[in-house]
């Protein structure tokens, strides 16, 4: 079965449960204040698209394509980003929800989290070098055997990253932060000088 190749289109204002989105591949595509919640986006292709203020939680993405992918302003809870199609994948994120959504195993290098909240996240064996957490709320998040080389947690807060079981060289954190380094051996780290 063939499918759909839309191009250079915008798309405002759509709710999924009212109107289908056809299935197939969209290049340089604009999403607007669109409900996507719950809709099976398995084998869809994005490329060098962008979600503004959509709604895109429970979404399933088995095999989905994310190529340069810009979401913004969007509610994106619970989201299995771990069962997008590898080859390419590539999005960033600004002031956007991503509650409870996992990243299991994926190679997201240079992935740009900006005024994100992240709680609950699973980033477990995700490989995130040189990447940006910048303002983010990563309450409860997991790190475990995590590649987080480079990356800039400086403005981020509520993380826990244990630097025995996760790759973090070279990765920068602010004095505020320190504590998410050492949770687990229960100090009591003051701001006293």
């Amino acid at each position: 079965m063939e499918q759909a190749y839309i191009e250079e289109r915008i798309f405002d204002k759509i709710n999924c449960k009212d109107n289908l989105l056809e299935k197939g591949e969209y290049d340089n595509c604009s999403f607007i204040n669109c409900d996507f919640s719950e809709f099976d986006f398995s084998y869809y292709k994005f490329t060098d698209c962008e979600f503004l203020a959509c709604n895109l939680s429970l979404v399933k993405l088995l095999n989905t394509v994310f190529r340069d992918i810009k979401f913004k302003d969007c509610k994106m809870l619970g989201l299995h980003l771990d069962s997008c199609n590898e080859f390419g994948l590539s999005f960033s994120f600004e002031n956007c929800i991503l509650n409870h959504s996992t990243f299991y195993k994926t190679k997201i290098r240079k992935t740009i989290f900006k005024n994100t909240k992240l709680q609950e996240a699973d980033f477990t064996e995700c490989d995130l070098t040189d990447s940006l957490f910048d303002n983010c709320d990563l309450t409860r998040a997991i790190f475990d055997n995590t590649v987080i080389e480079k990356a800039d947690f400086r403005t981020s807060y509520n993380y826990t990253i244990d630097p025995e079981i996760n790759r973090i060289k070279k990765a920068k954190f602010s004095i505020n932060g320190i504590s998410g380094l050492l949770e687990k051996y229960d100090l009591i780290i003051d701001n006293i000088i």
